[in-house]
Order: C-alpha cells, then structure tokens, then sequence
C-alpha cells in the first residue's frame, strides 16, 4: 500500500509496517558522508521516520532539523536521540506545506519521500522543496528504480530517470545518479532490496 495520508502514514507506525525502518543509517548517506560531498552544515531530513538517518548525521556534527506527518514517529525518533545522547530538532510536519524553520537548509535528505507523493501531487512537493532551499543548497534522494524487476508491491514507488529529468531537474542540477538496493525489512524480520535511484542534487542559481 502506498498511504495518501496523515492516517495512513500514523497507521504504519502503529502496526509496524515500516520496512523502510531498519534501524541503521542508510548505506547511501554513509557513502555521500564518507566521500566528503558535504562539510557538516545546516540540514534538515525530510520523511525522517524514527530518525536513524537524522541521528546519524547529528553524529557526524551536522545540526540537524527533522520532520514527519507521523506524530508517533517522531515521538519515537525524540526518544531514539534522547538515547544516542544527540540534539535532533525533530517536527511533526507534512512536505506539502513544510514548517517555517526561518534560513534554508543547505542539505536536504529525502529517503524515499519524493517517490512516495509525487503522484499526489509533486508540484506542491517541489514549492516545499524550494521554500526548504536556497540557491546551491544540496539535495540527495533516495527513490525506487522503475527498472527494478519484481512485482511493484513487493518493494516501494518507483521512478524512472526521464521522470527525475522532467519533475527534478528544471530546479535541481543532477551532479550523481547512481542505482543502488535498498535495505529493508518485512513484517517477519527479513531483509529485502528493493532497486533503489541515489540522486546527489543542487538547486539551481548559484
């Protein structure tokens, strides 16, 4: 299923049916890390979940806001910091109308929500994208492959590449895209991979 809202998105969390939330920080965002693309900055994750991803750039001396439509996910991602001992300024928050955090950001991350709610209406996603950024801020997005071979359930919203060209890049220069696998777990514990698109971004304007 692919929730189209606030409920749905809650319900997941409530019932655990997250596989997105495997408790450890994407390989991607390590990678983009560890190849020095970014001194730590001001940034905000988008989607955040239970906050792993945020956690870990926190870690990594990034100051660092995160937000989701899930209160419960956040409840859970204030608590998961408290635990690492790290500051998150975590927010309940929808990316259609994103709350007023004052400056830009000058990175965004988005793990997997760009692919979720562009079919509800990725106009409106991008004006929350815009009034997150500023001219050369970063974007990296993680998304599904749409030439991932199995069923479409099994897995999460996919993307091609000409859809990232025409929705994306009028306002974001495309600097990497690369395919990569998802890792994710389902209801019984197991881990899957879904074919997944990692996009390194950067608004336009600078």
């Amino acid at each position: 299923m692919n929730p189209r809202t606030a409920e749905d998105w809650q319900k997941r969390y409530e019932t655990g049916d997250t596989p997105w939330d495997t408790g450890q920080p994407d390989s991607e965002l390590v990678r983009i890390l560890q190849e020095g693309w970014f001194s730590p900055c001001r940034c905000v994750e988008i989607g955040c979940g239970t906050g792993t991803n945020a956690i870990y750039l926190a870690q990594h001396g990034f100051e660092v806001t995160a937000f989701d439509i899930s209160p419960l996910a956040i409840e859970k991602a204030r608590k998961k910091a408290d635990a690492a001992a790290v500051s998150v300024t975590f927010v309940v928050g929808d990316v259609f109308e994103p709350p007023d955090f004052g400056e830009p950001f000058s990175l965004v991350f988005d793990r997997g929500v760009y692919h979720s709610v562009r079919e509800l209406g990725v106009a409106k996603f991008l004006a929350g994208l815009r009034r997150l950024t500023a001219p050369g801020s970063w974007y990296l997005a993680l998304m599904g492959n749409a030439d991932d071979p199995t069923p479409k359930e099994k897995g999460p919203p996919r993307v091609s590449v000409r859809q990232i060209a025409e929705e994306l890049e009028p306002d974001f220069e495309v600097w990497q895209l690369r395919r990569y696998q998802f890792e994710a777990v389902d209801l019984n514990g197991r881990v899957f991979r879904p074919l997944g698109w990692s996009g390194l971004f950067r608004r336009r304007g600078y």
